[in-house]
């Protein structure tokens, strides 16, 4: 274990070898998509939070209260400005937490500038730990797939939504992937408490003595040829000896361990069915074998972004496969400048770890880019170190 700041949380990485983990047969069948995408009948009572509280976290014997800000797909927006009369949820500053979240595509399309942009803002985030992933739109940051295609997108200074193939523009400036990433990875990027990982299982500690996995990935299944692309048809998530529908006998490079060795997911994208419509053709583009892992892993907290008009949240209850669907008052929403959940013990309906599991696709951009959407704010109770 590496102390990279005496005042910042400890991180390790973990490996776990393929043949140490739980057996589990294939299934037999197909998985149908959950379709969890629609929201109760009725809304529930938002609950409220101090934002201003000065100990955000509190204890039992096992666990910490910890408190999470989720984010995803920000697309070089930052937060609109206090002062400034909107109905955007997506405010400065952001609300204060343990631990911030962002699933990535940070940027709209990997330049140094957006990038510089971004950090500004985390740096300025009030948390103690900002654990960052990258997203399919963060090109430098997959330096093989940059340096192998991504940069036509600079040379011909396509637009962020524009096909690898389109000829707009021409002889822009390409960028240095190394730079880029340091620029995460820096003493000053690290004295600040974020953190960018890659592919892999990671393991935290926070001052508070909340001690806690995260799984991540900013992998997604290959769409019109943007970053960290792998073909659908490729397991990434899930060992030999579970491998889901697909190609059987292609390794994964970084499996999902089993429940109960993932705390937090937090993937670029969305499993197969949760969360993962788009429109206007209602299909479910979501990972199948990205689905099969976390249905095996069953975390805590599964957070990712991709699919912009797919934004919401819901907690799934494994047995029954079952989804109930999380709706926030928009006024709550607007002041609050989140939508605050409680799924800590001292909320009254604490999650059941192994039983539950909290979905959230935290996209602050809709499907035309506009920075409106409102961040996620979870109370959470996390283990303690030694437990």
């Amino acid at each position: 274990m590496l102390n990279l700041h005496s005042r910042l949380p400890l991180l390790t990485r973990q490996t776990t070898p393929i043949n140490k983990l739980p057996h589990i047969h294939p299934p037999h069948y197909r998985y149908q998509p959950y379709r969890y995408h629609y929201q109760p009948t009725t809304t529930p009572p938002t609950p409220s939070y101090s934002n201003d509280q000065r100990n955000i976290t509190t204890m039992t014997p096992q666990t910490r209260k910890t408190r999470i800000l989720l984010l995803s797909d920000t697309h070089t927006s930052p937060p609109t400005p206090s002062q400034s009369t909107t109905s955007s949820a997506y405010r400065s500053p952001l609300p204060k937490a343990d631990v911030l979240l962002h699933a990535g595509d940070i940027t709209k399309v990997g330049y140094k500038r957006e990038h510089e942009e971004m950090l500004a803002m985390l740096k300025d985030a009030d948390a103690e730990l900002k654990i960052v992933i990258a997203g399919n739109h963060d090109i430098t940051l997959d330096e093989e797939y940059y340096n192998k295609v991504g940069y036509l997108r600079h040379k011909r200074k396509l637009g962020y939504t524009a096909a690898l193939d389109s000829k707009e523009g021409g002889d822009g400036q390409l960028e240095n992937c190394a730079e880029i990433k340091a620029l995460y990875t820096n003493p000053h990027a690290v004295a600040a408490g974020i953190r960018y990982l890659e592919e892999g299982l990671y393991t935290f500690t926070l001052s508070n003595g909340a001690r806690f996995t995260v799984y991540a990935s900013p992998y997604t299944p290959e769409f019109c040829q943007w970053a960290f692309p792998y073909e659908r048809h490729i397991d990434r998530y899930n060992p030999q000896s579970s491998v889901s529908v697909g190609q059987f006998g292609v390794q994964a490079p970084n499996p999902v361990p089993s429940y109960p060795g993932v705390d937090i997911m937090l993937t670029h994208g969305p499993p197969y069915g949760i969360y993962d419509e788009v429109v206007p053709s209602g299909s479910y583009v979501g990972c199948e074998h990205l689905l099969k892992a976390t249905t095996r892993a069953k975390p805590r907290l599964h957070v990712f972004g991709h699919i912009h008009e797919a934004y919401g949240g819901g907690r799934m209850d494994w047995e029954t496969k079952k989804m109930e669907g999380i709706r926030g008052d928009p006024e709550d929403m607007l002041e609050q400048r989140c939508l605050y959940v409680d799924a800590s013990e001292g909320g009254g309906k604490g999650l059941r770890f192994g039983e539950e599991t909290l979905f959230v696709n935290a996209s602050v951009v809709t499907i035309r880019y506009h920075a409106v959407n409102a961040p996620w704010l979870v109370d959470l109770d996390l283990p303690v170190e030694g437990q």
